[in-house]
């Protein structure tokens, strides 16, 4: 099942890298057909990365969620999955030519990562497991696509009205509302996942909160969007300004996820 999961992955590699490029010539050559061709090979990759992951916890006889490539390729299916839902909910294709190379940057990440089964740790053995990484992977592909309709938006104002790409971006208003919705999304799910981990952490350490870096940065990620949605509720902010916030609490979500692990070892650093 592993051997079978390896070729899957570079499948899942080879189709979204090619759904990159076609959304790229959508863009440049204006054609409208190399964009549904585009969301068909971004499809069919999500589909082909959920066997992936199948097979994966198959061969690995347990949930695919416990190291860094794990949860790497995992973060891309779900950024993945929360942007093709966007794509086809507001037939806004654009979308894809901007998230599909998040996506990639994200799975070539896990491709660098060591695809080795090692036998879990005590403190990963626990049906929390589940519940806890899951919920991060929709939370973190929310804030991606977030992130991704924010920077449309701020780029938006740099194009010529009436344009060919102009012509295929929502309003600002519609972009507006897409990144907050993906945002408020993204902080439930992030809720879940705090509040799973404070559960999980007192079976397995006997506290429900320690200060450790991952959990002190996973808090810091909930109050930048968590003020974001206050100032968009209290205050009516939007535009620019929210769209700048949630660029910044993207850039909170990799740190997080990426720059903890690297810098600032602690209790999660097992998750490596």
């Amino acid at each position: 099942m592993l051997e079978l999961e390896n070729i899957l992955f570079t499948l899942v590699m080879l189709c979204d890298f090619a759904a990159m490029v076609l959304y790229f010539l959508f863009i440049a050559v204006k054609r409208e057909h190399l964009s549904r061709t585009a969301v068909l090979l971004q499809s069919l990759g999500l589909v082909l990365h959920t066997a992936a992951l199948i097979c994966r916890g198959i061969g690995a006889g347990r949930l695919p969620l416990t190291n860094q490539y794990e949860f790497a390729t995992s973060f891309a299916w779900g950024l993945s999955l929360v942007s093709l839902i966007f794509v086809w909910k507001f037939r806004f294709p654009v979308l894809g030519a901007f998230s599909a190379p998040v996506t990639f940057l994200v799975i070539g990440y896990a491709a660098m990562q060591s695809r080795e089964v090692r036998e879990l740790m005590p403190a990963l053995r626990s049906r929390w497991l589940f519940f806890h990484v899951s919920t991060v992977i929709v939370a973190y592909g929310a804030f991606g696509v977030a992130f991704v309709v924010s920077v449309i938006f701020l780029l938006r104002g740099r194009l010529e009205k009436g344009s060919f790409l102009d012509a295929h971006i929502p309003g600002n208003e519609e972009l507006d509302m897409i990144s907050y919705r993906s945002a408020a999304l993204g902080l439930l799910f992030l809720t879940f996942t705090i509040l799973t981990g404070a559960i999980w952490a007192e079976r397995a350490w006997g506290s429900y909160w320690s200060w450790d870096p991952k959990e002190t940065w996973s808090l810091v990620t909930w109050i930048v969007y968590a003020v974001y949605l206050h100032l968009r509720l209290r205050r009516g902010w939007q535009g620019k300004a929210a769209a700048a916030f949630a660029v910044v609490g993207f850039v909170c979500v990799l740190f997080t996820y990426a720059g903890v692990n690297t810098f600032l070892p602690g209790l999660h650093s097992y998750a490596t």
